[in-house]
């Protein structure tokens, strides 16, 4: 999902919120000849490359893993798969990239929004049965920035009215919640997005469905093929939401280097964190317990804009995630949310800048984002 772009080596000396190319230059060798293979191999939708890619995920996260064609299109199955639809609501955050609540548009139910925790930008699980009536089907949480929600506490929420979870994991991979639960462990499934500036990223969109549950992992994979349960027989309507081999080749040469980039997107954060303390700059709160993987590094500062020109003048990258909550986009507008419906997620729409952080970075580039964050408010 594109939610940071896509961006190459800027001029000497600036310091890039995101790129790909020395990561690229590190594995070229692996990923050229896994491509190649690919190619060679003439498996260009289904087949080896993706099984292969399918079973080291799963192994991975300690599920059955099912590639998608995007991170998008996961969401969508997902729902698909469990049966949402017109009539239905299903509970998110209005605080998250688009897809999500899009995805549940697109299946004829209706979003429903509930407030975040303005510290860790998650949703708050008390309102989550507040908002709950006899229509609500299903609740998406979103794993926003790297962070797991407290899957425990959300599992007896859904119990209690009857909702099926479908995780939003989408940036979320490799993480555990306070309690050390992994993705899909408490939940129907979970999503995942591979778009390129992913902690785990394809050269192009990808996404995958992970599950504990093989039956329902059977019908994710016939929703990716048209519904198809036999060769040309169809016993319900998917659509086409296969993931290509050769994305697949690029995503089992990464994934057994995740762990060892999250744990340098930690060691980032926890600099930047320990830099910015007793400063204005409030930093991102982790859950006691808790593996949070930093896809992004999201603070919240006063006079935000102004800052971000401040760095952008000094050759260093920012991004807003996000700038305009979902319940006030205009496309949302039939749902009857006003302004002030949920004040901590507009709170942080108007506060929140990512900084600098993917595993090549610099010690000197570190230093340089915190010192100049730190010089703007001095």
């Amino acid at each position: 999902m594109p939610e940071a772009p896509l961006a190459v080596r800027d001029e000497p000396g600036a310091v890039p919120l995101f790129e790909l190319i020395s990561q690229y230059e590190t594995l070229r060798g692996e990923l050229e000849n896994a491509v190649q293979r690919v190619l060679a191999s003439t498996e260009y939708i289904g087949g080896s490359a993706v099984r292969r890619f399918e079973e080291n995920l799963g192994r991975f996260c300690g599920t059955e893993a099912v590639a998608i064609s995007s991170g998008t299109d996961a969401l969508l199955v997902g729902l698909m798969a469990l049966g949402v639809g017109p009539g239905d609501k299903v509970i998110t955050s209005p605080f998250t990239f688009f897809a999500t609540a899009g995805s549940i548009s697109r299946t004829g139910a209706r979003p429903v929004f509930v407030d975040i925790d303005l510290n860790t930008f998650l949703m708050q699980s008390a309102a989550i049965s507040a908002a709950a009536d006899g229509r609500t089907r299903a609740v998406i949480p979103v794993h926003l920035f790297g962070q797991m929600c407290d899957m425990e506490t959300l599992h007896g929420i859904a119990r209690r009215h009857d909702l099926v979870i479908l995780e939003d994991a989408a940036q979320c991979l490799g993480a555990r919640d306070g309690r050390g639960h992994g993705l899909a462990q408490l939940s129907r499934a979970a999503c995942l997005s591979f778009y390129p500036t992913k902690n785990l990223g394809a050269a192009g969109d990808a996404g995958a469905l992970l599950t504990g549950d093989p039956i329902l992992a059977e019908r994710f994979r016939q929703l990716r093929q048209h519904g198809e349960t036999r060769r040309y027989q169809h016993a319900f309507i998917g659509g086409n939401f296969r993931l290509d081999a050769l994305q697949c080749a690029v995503l089992d040469v990464k994934l057994k280097y995740l762990d060892r980039w999250n744990q340098r997107r930690r060691d980032i954060a926890a600099y930047y964190s320990g830099r910015f303390r007793g400063s204005t700059v409030i930093t991102p709160a982790e859950a006691p317990g808790a593996r949070h993987v930093y896809h992004q590094y999201v603070v919240r500062v006063p006079r935000r804009d102004a800052l971000r020109e401040h760095l952008q003048r000094r050759g260093i990258g920012t991004a807003i995630y996000y700038p305009l909550p979902l319940h006030l986009q205009p496309c949302f507008a039939d749902l009857g949310y006003q302004a002030g419906a949920f004040p901590q997620a507009e709170q942080a729409c108007r506060e929140v800048l990512a900084l600098p952080i993917f595993p090549e970075l610099t010690e000197g580039q570190i230093a340089r984002v915190a010192d100049e964050v730190l010089a703007f408010f001095r």
